[in-house]
């Protein structure tokens, strides 16, 4: 899933980890205008939101799985 938030100007994609919807990597990217540097705020979700309306989940935001994905990720926009 890619969705682009003119608000805020960032990209909001997600990778699902396995066959369903959950785990998943999500990632907040956005671009430096002047400089053209990627910035971005990866986690991995591990479940939905408990609640609807709300946005907290069940979250990772360090650990070797998003160290990896980070790694990544930093490759595929290198090239």
């Amino acid at each position: 899933m890619l969705d682009f938030n003119n608000e805020t100007g960032e990209y909001n994609l997600v990778c699902p980890v396995g066959g369903g919807y959950y785990p998943r990597f999500h990632v907040y990217l956005k671009q430096e205008v002047k400089t053209g540097d990627f910035y971005f705020n990866l986690h991995l979700d591990h479940k939905k939101p408990s609640y609807e309306g709300v946005h907290a989940h069940s979250g990772e935001y360090d650990g070797a799985l998003v160290e990896e994905e980070a790694g990544r990720i930093k490759t595929i926009l290198s090239m």
